[in-house]
């Protein structure tokens, strides 16, 4: 079974040094053996010097036409020397003064070539993940003599120094280049006692360190370029940023995070790659559900597809966490009963081999680039290209709109946790936690234009949602035990069924657990700290004068012809090439996890006054009555009953004054509705159960 996690044995740790002429470091070798000071106090080695046959070895390095393994921080060499071949594998880490420390793995070439390699090998395995069926092209080919030396210690080997003379052959047309270099791959416990004695040889000989390795030095003098990461816009916000700024540079830094991990989540060298990509995706679709109303109407798609991109990365996740927990328990079990637990995590990995392999699929389709091609366009146009309507919406100020989005997001999360400590059903609890995480995402995007003042609620949040988190975890992972061990043919033992409902067990009493010690987190969500907060937006908002104004693109009514230059808005579609996973059908509101119905795009309610001075419409139904317009303002009145909270957004002046109109936070148009005569009670926002 491949191994999973980083293998300390696969670090190449190795100083790389530029010579102008190898005959010093010759001479230099022939004053061995050395005295050489030791890490103890008062301790010294005695160095010596094995010299090895000379070496005369081919590289030829290959990559993807569109540089896979490149762009993902990698590279694949094939290497021969003498009648033997040999693949290797090995990343671009930089040097940091002359010292690398990289991921290298090597894997015997067999006799057929690369196509024959063993696909579960330290090479074949990683090179799958990476470069997928793609096939492979050759980029460069680079000769060395080198002539190898053993450095020793007593009886311990610390490394080999290597004197290459090297040509790179460029072109056949071309002069090829030639270059000189000392390395010496050492044994990473040994880094510290041969520092000393590489400093010595570097100046000595007159040695510089290597800035570039051959494979770079290589595609410099070819003219070869790893393509970068495309430039998404600007990641940084000015002053007073705009809503779209807002919108645009929070999907920048969460596209561009979700690109980055990536490789790592292809690798599967370290789970937490996996998850942080995952992250990202969530983030993302949380960004396009909150910012809705500035972004293009093709927007809806691609939170579509991120939802089938995070379904095909939480298949993963959820193994890698199960796997995790099943290790820390096998050092609490009896002998007897880590060897049943054994046998489950056996079946838990060829479940997560599975789910692996379909997420690499998932990764190599044209469905995943195109997701990501179209997103990445939609970034690099800004907020400032598309139809006039949607750069009028994304011009509003942030600090007038962002208190709607926030105050949505909160109230759903309050009506959730409202709901869950009356019913303390697991799946309201789940419900709080998507909430939470909602409103959490929707913190931590505007918290630079509050100057990160929204830290302390949100660590209360982050707080609330781990411990929902780990409830749903291990809802998760008993629903998951009790579903293998009532399978047919499963071919587990009775004492690994035993020991799986034991396990079961420990997970609802870890439940049971969380569940006690969350009524006063509930309280917390209307606390203190999100009056503060709540109170600091609204002070910005008020500070950022009436003479603010925005509005939003209205919606065609359904009496007047469409306008040809305005996109319909249609319900969301997959993408033409786009088909449900077999393993994770195409979900939509009513069954995604991820997914709030509550938490829809506020920007959509916001009153839009046309150009003419006519009275404002609603993007969700008509005006208002007049009694809803005059709503009192945020603050709730001294010893009253708290009201709804009304949002109030800036407006261009109707009629010489401002108006404040309370939006309907409803994905779907509201029903009209009268308020009662004197007044009554407010319901922009009725209770949900």
């Amino acid at each position: 079974m491949p191994e999973r996690g980083a293998n300390p044995t696969h670090v190449e740790v190795e100083w790389q040094l530029d010579a102008l002429d190898l005959r010093p470091v010759e001479r230099w070798l022939g004053t061995f053996p050395r005295v050489v000071p030791g890490t103890g106090i008062g301790s010294t080695h005695v160095v010596t010097v094995e010299t090895l046959p000379v070496k005369r070895t081919v590289d030829v390095y290959l990559d993807t036409e569109d540089w896979r393994i490149g762009r993902s921080g990698f590279v694949l060499r094939i290497r021969h020397h003498a009648d033997q071949g040999e693949v290797t594998l090995k990343d671009t880490a930089p040097a940091v003064a002359g010292l690398r420390r990289r991921l290298e793995v090597t894997q015997p070439l067999p006799a057929a070539g690369l196509h024959d390699l063993d696909p579960q090998g330290p090479v074949g395995r990683r090179l799958r993940a990476l470069a997928g069926d793609a096939p492979l092209t050759h980029l460069l080919e680079i000769r060395t003599r080198r002539r190898p030396y053993l450095l020793h210690a007593a009886e311990e080997r610390l490394g080999e120094m290597d004197l290459d003379d090297t040509i790179i052959v460029v072109g056949d047309d071309e002069y090829p280049v030639r270059m000189r270099r000392v390395e010496l791959e050492v044994d990473p416990r040994w880094v510290e006692l041969l520092t000393p004695l590489v400093d010595q040889l570097r100046q000595e000989c007159g040695l510089q360190s290597a800035i570039l390795s051959k494979f770079e030095v290589g595609l410099l003098a070819a003219g070869l370029r790893v393509p970068e990461t495309p430039y998404l816009g600007p990641t940084t916000l000015p002053d007073t940023p705009s809503v779209g700024t807002v919108a645009y540079t929070v999907l920048r830094r969460n596209l561009g995070s979700m690109l980055a991990h990536e490789a790592g989540t292809r690798l599967g060298e370290d789970i937490e790659q996996l998850h942080d990509m995952r992250v990202a995706t969530r983030r993302l679709r949380a960004a396009l559900d909150l910012f809705e109303g500035v972004l293009p109407g093709h927007a809806h798609r691609l939170h579509d597809e991120l939802g089938w991109l995070a379904a095909e990365l939480g298949a993963v996740r959820d193994l890698d966490v199960q796997l995790e927990r099943l290790e820390q328990w096998r050092h609490q079990l009896s002998e007897q009963q880590a060897v049943s637990l054994g046998e489950l995590a056996d079946v838990l990995e060829r479940e997560r081999d599975g789910a692996r392999q379909t997420l690499l699929a998932s990764l190599d389709s044209a469905r995943y680039e195109r997701l990501v091609s179209e997103f990445t366009s939609m970034l690099q146009a800004g907020p400032d290209q598309g139809p006039s309507r949607l750069v009028k919406a994304a011009q509003a100020p942030a600090v007038a709109v962002v208190p709607g989005l926030i105050l949505g997001r909160h109230r759903s999360a309050a009506n959730a946790a409202r709901r869950a400590r009356r019913s303390g059903v697991p799946a309201d609890f789940h419900r709080l936690r998507i909430r939470c995480k909602r409103l959490r995402y929707a913190l931590e995007f505007v918290s630079e234009i509050y100057e990160g003042k929204t830290r302390p609620f949100v660590k209360h949040v982050v707080g609330l949602q781990d411990c929902l988190g780990l409830m749903q975890d291990g809802q998760v992972a008993a629903d998951r035990l009790l579903a293998l061990a009532t399978a047919e043919n499963s071919g587990l033992s009775p004492a690994a069924v035993f020991v799986m409902g034991a396990v079961a067990e420990r997970y609802r009493h870890d439940v049971e657990r969380l569940v006690q010690t969350l009524p006063d987190q509930l309280q917390a969500v209307k606390g203190r700290r999100w009056r503060k907060l709540k109170a600091l937006m609204e002070r910005r908002r008020l500070e950022a004068g009436p003479s603010q104004s925005w509005s939003p693109p209205p919606s065609t009514p359904a009496d007047q012809p469409a306008d040809p230059r305005v996109p319909e808005r249609i319900p969301p579609t997959p993408f033409p090439h786009a088909s449900p996973s077999p393993t994770h059908p195409a979900v939509t509101s009513d069954d995604d996890p991820d997914w709030d119905d509550e938490c829809g795009p506020a920007l959509r309610s916001v009153p839009v006054v046309a150009d003419d001075g006519d009275e404002p419409t609603f993007l969700d139904g008509p005006r208002p009555p007049a009694a809803a317009a005059a709503a009192p303002p945020i603050a709730d009145p001294p010893g009253g009953r708290r009201r709804k909270e009304p949002v109030f957004l800036p407006a261009p002046p109707v009629g010489g004054r401002p108006t404040a109109v309370r939006p309907v936070p409803h994905t779907e148009p509201p029903a009209p509705h009268s308020e009662p005569s004197g007044g009554g009670q407010d319901r922009s926002f009725p209770d949900r159960p």
